[in-house]
């Protein structure tokens, strides 16, 4: 099953329109996620929602917002209200404004989306403002409405398809005075800058997303592997540090020296074949029989001696969110 689109509309530029749909371009379900169990009785937690006053369960009907005023006073808006003022951004991504994407910070940059065409027709049309953005090299910046509120969305071309990054708004960004105002202002002399340059260049590198692992989820999933075949797990020693060094030219020094006797090893391991794996593939966990305290007693019972390699499998399906 493809992925379900999180928003369809249209997309225009001027007299220009194409029905698209917007997809994310990013996942996080094929992390380890965890659910919250009872201690005692290996039962999953359940929320519900409470009065804040009467302490009963309120129907999903009766529920509505409000905004804070004071301490037990709130402004009600119904749903009716919500819709009364939805923005004609909430089915058509209109086109505002082409600007040089060295402009955008990166500050105000939240996520990707990867915007296509919907169905079989306005492909054409969908093309030429493809084309347009391409061929101008400049970013389109327009308006989206997305969970209800509107975002400013940068759409740059990405090979056949656009890709559309959310923007933050001004007052979303603070200001890094507040935060940079006490550094103190030193001066470097010319000789611990040619040290950290030459620093720099033994590290220096093409940016290879795949040569990178995600080490925690890995060390997540060896964990329940090895409480699901019963195996006790040890707390791992904190890791060694260098030790103090007061000096920074001395630290510079140390650096470099480091830098030249782990460069053959960083050399071979990056002329290593990265494994092949398909998108969203990643080590899976075998699953538990049985549940709670039950389960664990017997999956115990019957662990082999060694824990078994977690299975990879093909990947799975992704929801849009």
């Amino acid at each position: 099953m493809a992925p379900r689109a999180n928003w369809k509309g249209f997309l225009r530029l001027s007299l220009v329109t194409c029905p698209v749909a917007l997809y994310p371009a990013t996942s996080d379900t094929e992390k380890v996620s965890f659910n919250q169990i009872n201690r005692k009785t290996g039962h999953r937690i359940k929320y519900a929602k409470v009065d804040a006053e009467t302490g009963e369960e309120v129907a999903s009907e009766d529920i509505m917002k409000g905004y804070k005023i004071d301490t037990d006073t709130y402004i009600e808006v119904s749903k009716d209200e919500l819709d009364d003022i939805a923005l004609e951004s909430t089915r058509t991504i209109e086109i505002d404004e082409f600007v040089p994407k060295s402009d955008i910070d990166g500050r105000y940059l939240i996520r990707p989306y990867y915007l296509v065409p919907d169905g079989k027709v306005g492909h054409d049309a969908f093309a030429v403002i493809r084309e347009t953005i391409r061929s101008m090299d400049k970013v389109a910046i327009g308006r989206v409405v997305l969970t209800n509120r509107e975002h400013i969305i940068a759409l740059e071309p990405l090979e056949n398809g656009l890709m559309g990054t959310l923007l933050r708004y001004p007052y979303e960004v603070r200001n890094e005075k507040e935060y940079f105002d006490d550094i103190q202002d030193v001066k470097i002399t010319k000789d611990m800058l040619d040290l950290a340059r030459h620093i720099v260049e033994q590290k220096s590198a093409s940016f290879e997303p795949e040569q990178f692992e995600d080490r925690y989820e890995q060390a997540l999933i060896d964990l329940i592997n090895q409480k699901r075949n019963g195996l006790s797990t040890k707390a791992k020693a904190a890791p060694k540090t260098g030790g103090n060094v007061i000096n920074l030219m001395d630290a510079l020094k140390r650096s470099v020296a480091s830098e030249k006797e782990a460069a053959p090893a960083a050399a071979k391991a990056k002329g290593k074949k990265p494994k092949k794996a398909a998108a969203g593939q990643r080590e899976m966990l075998l699953p538990i029989s049985g549940s709670g305290k039950r389960a664990a007693k017997e999956t115990a019972k019957e662990a082999p001696k060694k824990a078994e390699k977690p299975v990879r499998t093909a990947a799975r399906t992704k929801k849009a969110g």
